[in-house]
């Protein structure tokens, strides 16, 4: 379920098409911001439209123009950096930077990109572009603000290994760390619960944390059921956070009865299945202590740019995981645990896609 929030990246990683546009070999004139690198519907700045690729059969993307090559920021090998970490999960997509471009503003840059399917037909070869701030972090896609860099992912990773707090199972080590941020009254959330399932069985060795993320504005129940979740976790405090993990199962399993006249009982119900004593649990979740906790996370998930439910985040790098196919899924968990050095079980590595190529 999409929060009151727009949805930043979404498409950056899920989508696989691009839309073309045409960009002026005028590099030097003012660029509008375009939509993210693998927005469906990406714009195109005005001042770039004759930027078209000519295709022959052997090459798809042309030659570089330098005189595209006007700003002194980002480098090229910077933008190519931060597009493999974006893409390189997809061995069958490739790229070339067209241009980096000055705009009327000195302090952004304009940044094109060519985009193919390796054995799609030539003349299918899409454009795409960005703007790039002079801060070297953040770029801007239509009106969306995104990480860039060589490393994007790794500044919201570090936030996440400070913060991320909420039930956990899985490996207890961090190196390859998917936090679920969730909301037990979102229907996608519900759905989501299958793949989480099956992720828990691929990646054994995967630190998996659920964190809250009650969106209060259109779920009215999503903050008690939050509440209940915690305190069961508090109070049996299992091998694996078992009791929490019926608990969410059960309230998913019965989340349409989260009415205003039944949330109550229905929550209680999903507390006894968890083997926990419910009078306990309703004075925990009442404490000052648990709503600071569920504050804390909720803040957490602006903090790292969550604005959908269910989004996991892989080592800081953000998915949405309604609609995304799960081997899709599967191979930018594998590519990102290659790009963070970390070594998987055989059984997980299996689907790990190589560095998109030039």
């Amino acid at each position: 379920m999409k929060s009151v929030l727009r949805v930043v990246l979404t498409a950056a990683i899920a989508a696989s098409t691009f839309t073309h546009v045409a960009f002026a070999q005028d590099a030097t004139q003012q660029a509008t911001p375009a939509p993210e690198p693998a927005a469906s519907d990406a714009g195109a700045p005005p001042a770039l439209s004759n930027i078209t690729p000519q295709i022959s059969n052997l090459n798809p993307f042309p030659p570089a123009d330098p005189k595209n090559f006007t700003a002194s920021f980002p480098t090229e090998d910077t933008v190519k950096a931060f597009l493999r970490q974006l893409w390189g999960y997809d061995p069958n997509r490739i790229f070339q930077v067209a241009a980096i471009a000055k705009t009327a503003a000195p302090t952004l840059s304009q940044v094109v990109v060519f985009v193919a399917e390796r054995g799609q037909p030539a003349d299918q070869t899409k454009t795409t572009g960005f703007l790039v701030l002079n801060d070297g972090k953040h770029g801007i896609a239509g009106d969306n603000v995104i990480d860039f860099g060589a490393t994007p992912f790794a500044e919201k990773r570090a936030t996440l290994l400070a913060r991320a707090d909420g039930p956990a199972h899985g490996g207890t080590s961090k190196d390859l760390e998917l936090v679920e941020f969730a909301d037990l009254q979102c229907p996608h959330c519900k759905e989501a619960q299958a793949t989480m399932d099956q992720l828990a069985q691929d990646f054994p060795t995967a630190h998996i944390v659920f964190q809250n993320f009650p969106l209060t504005q259109i779920h009215p129940a999503a903050f008690q059921a939050a509440a209940y979740g915690l305190c069961v976790s508090q109070l049996k405090p299992d091998a694996g956070n078992a009791a929490f993990l019926t608990y969410i199962h059960a309230v998913f399993d019965t989340q349409d009865a989260l009415t205003p006249d039944n949330a109550t009982q229905t929550l209680n119900n999903a507390v006894i299945k968890a083997g926990v004593d419910v009078t306990k649990v309703a004075a925990c979740a009442a404490t000052q202590a648990i709503k600071d906790n569920l504050n804390a996370s909720i803040q957490l998930a602006k903090d790292v740019q969550v604005d959908s439910t269910p989004t996991m985040l892989i080592n800081g790098r953000s998915v949405p995981l309604a609609g995304l196919a799960y081997d899709t899924l599967k191979s930018i968990i594998n590519f990102q645990a290659q790009l963070d050095g970390v070594t998987l079980p055989a059984a997980a590595a299996d689907a790990s896609a190589a560095p998109a190529a030039k």
